[in-house]
């Protein structure tokens, strides 16, 4: 009887151990993937290089002074969002697009420190979509200073974004299913008394990228080529109206 229960004591916990990794490996590969429209993107154009880094993607354009790091959503493949900050590239800020361990940001919430001391920039932008912007705001709230903005896209912060001069956005859509929006009111009191908001009509959780229709979502009134260009005209608003003030 002994020998019996010290066996089930050594294969039981193993066996648990082994459900637990199992489910673990099918949930972290259940992801939403690029749609087979980005794949053009990742070519380029003629005015933005795209290439392959050790952080993700390199989106470079004409600018040479502005830069922007991107964390993508949870469980989205991070090439799904070429569409929109190519357009961004194009205007003349560089992105990085972050590949996150098992898409998951809040694995790889210090991504931004490793790309600013690696790159020569005169201005730094932060930007993520859902669980991506949560944890941008999460990291930018210690580095405000290394910052000249943040940009949530269907995001809300959990800690203070007061204690710097870094300029504050934050972008959704009105037919989104997924974001909290009691959880966006609630993250106002973290916001800078100066920050900027935007409701884009008619577009939804998922609008921001190109990996189809996200689970709860609700139903997009517009296009995501029109909510990404909304979108990318509202960054470039907010960091003109950076310049500006210095």
């Amino acid at each position: 009887m002994n020998s019996i229960w010290k066996q089930k004591k050594i294969w039981i916990p193993a066996l648990i151990l082994l459900l637990l990794a199992s489910g673990c490996i099918v949930y972290v590969n259940d992801y939403y993937h690029s749609d087979e429209s980005v794949k053009e993107y990742l070519n380029g154009n003629d005015s933005v290089t795209v290439s392959e880094i050790s952080e993700g993607l390199f989106l470079d354009g004409p600018g040479e002074e502005n830069a922007l790091i991107f964390y993508p959503g949870a469980k989205v493949e991070y090439t799904a969002y070429a569409p929109l900050f190519l357009q961004l590239a194009e205007q003349g800020v560089d992105c990085f697009l972050v590949k996150m361990p098992c898409n998951l940001a809040f694995l790889g919430q210090n991504k931004a420190s490793g790309i600013m001391a690696s790159y020569q920039y005169d201005h730094w932008y932060l930007s993520g979509h859902s669980l991506g912007g949560a944890m941008a705001a999460s990291w930018a709230s210690s580095h405000l200073n290394q910052l000249d903005g943040l940009i949530l896209l269907a995001a809300y912060p959990t800690k203070n974004l007061k204690e710097g001069s870094a300029a504050v956005l934050s972008v959704y859509g009105s037919e989104d299913g997924v974001l909290n929006m009691e959880k966006v009111s609630e993250g106002k009191k973290w916001m800078p008394t100066d920050y900027t908001e935007l409701c884009i009509d008619g577009g939804n959780h998922a609008g921001f990228g190109n990996y189809g229709r996200q689970k709860g979502d609700g139903t997009a009134k517009i296009s995501p080529e029109v909510q990404q260009k909304q979108t990318v005209d509202a960054i470039l608003e907010l960091m003109e109206n950076r310049s500006k003030t210095e």
